[in-house]
């Protein structure tokens, strides 16, 4: 009856009332969408643009080296590679190099990352399919939780999990034996995971940024398997512009790539780049409208400085988190910025870079000016 049935009310009266079908229910539930989902072309272009073995990896070359070593020392002794810890900043390669110790080794990889892992059944269910010699890859590694860190400890020196059964005086504790495996660990904050952790990895390295002969190879690399037709002029401009990290190098190209496809130029020039950048806000030393919008709040707004953190970012309307881990890494690299205990200082490069007239006592800055 369209959904309706009739029931007796108070004294015998008629009251229709409204009831949906359980099949109804799923149709509408299922009518629209209720995820989403990253495009298959995005994740197939950013596979095909990692490094697959450590020739194709360019750049980190003494970690190479180190990594390189402890491989053939595992191999040799059929062993799993020692537990590894990759730290460094956002965009260095902490997840290729993963990838490729994993291939080196032969061995499958299995992902997560530290807050996907919210319960301790979360990591036992990961680690009891582990095979033998399989690398099991952490990104974030410094935001587990202390509950599932504490088990991760067992399973890292013994190879072990140790389960509490039941509850009350009933409970008993139960050791469940792990198959050997790799654990690699990736973090932008090494400072932030707890010494326990951090002293069972057996090998840690730290990952730097690259100069600007690795940056132009990384960016013709990735032109090429994008199959964009770049020059030389061109891609070193990219290289300049990609504030020392691949991650953004492969970014540009790809930006550039679509400029120029819409613009129907069959080849990328220098002109081609210049226009992408301009169209990005992003200078010719790779600063954004952001960075130079940080540096102008405090020469302008704060004479140069100091200045608190929390002032920058309540001047710009951003989080302090964002501020200090996205930006400031670069701007006090390139010495743009200095940190004291007061606050944040604009260096004379930063009045530089402005156009500002230079006020005595302003120093150069120590970062790597003459890098890029």
């Amino acid at each position: 009856m369209n959904g309706r049935k009739v029931r007796k009310g108070r004294k015998g009266r008629k009251v229709w009332c409204a009831t949906m079908a359980p099949m109804a229910l799923q149709r509408s539930s299922s009518s629209r969408p209720v995820e989403t989902k990253v495009l298959p072309q995005e994740a197939v272009v950013d596979s095909a643009l990692r490094p697959k073995t450590m020739t194709e990896y360019v750049g980190q070359s003494k970690v190479k080296g180190h990594l390189l070593m402890h491989l053939q020392a595992a191999k040799s002794r059929k062993e799993p590679l020692g537990h590894t810890l990759l730290h460094g900043p956002p965009g260095l390669g902490k997840t290729t190099l993963a990838h490729i110790l994993a291939r080196e080794m032969g061995a499958q990889i299995r992902i997560t990352s530290g807050p996907a892992l919210e319960k301790p059944g979360d990591l036992a269910s990961i680690l009891t399919n582990l095979q033998e010699g399989d690398v099991f890859f952490i990104d974030e590694i410094h935001r587990l939780r202390p509950i599932v860190e504490e088990m991760l400890y067992a399973a890292m020196e013994d190879f072990a999990l140790d389960l509490v059964l039941g509850k009350g005086p009933t409970a008993r504790s139960m050791r469940l034996r792990l198959k050997p495996f790799t654990l690699v660990g990736a973090t932008t904050k090494a400072g932030a995971m707890s010494a326990p952790l951090r002293d069972r990895f057996l090998h840690q390295f730290k990952l730097d940024f690259y100069d600007l002969a690795e940056m132009q190879q990384i960016v013709e690399r990735s032109a090429k398997l994008l199959a964009v037709a770049m020059d030389n002029q061109a891609a070193h401009r990219i290289a300049r512009c990609s504030r020392a990290t691949p991650r953004i190098s492969n970014r540009l190209v790809r930006s550039v790539r679509d400029f120029a496809q819409v613009g129907g130029k069959g080849k990328v020039d220098l002109g081609s780049v210049e226009e992408t950048l301009k169209a990005l806000e992003i200078d010719g030393d790779g600063l954004d409208a952001t960075d130079r919008r940080i540096l102008e709040v405090i020469v302008d707004t704060f004479a140069g400085g100091p200045v608190g953190l929390s002032t920058i970012a309540a001047v710009l309307a951003d989080e302090e988190e964002t501020i200090e881990d996205v930006y400031e890494p670069y701007l006090l690299q390139q010495g743009y910025l200095q940190r004291t205990p007061k606050g944040r200082c604009a260096t004379k490069r930063a009045y530089e870079k402005l156009g500002k007239a230079i006020p005595q006592g302003v120093s150069m800055g120590q970062g790597q000016a003459g890098l890029f």
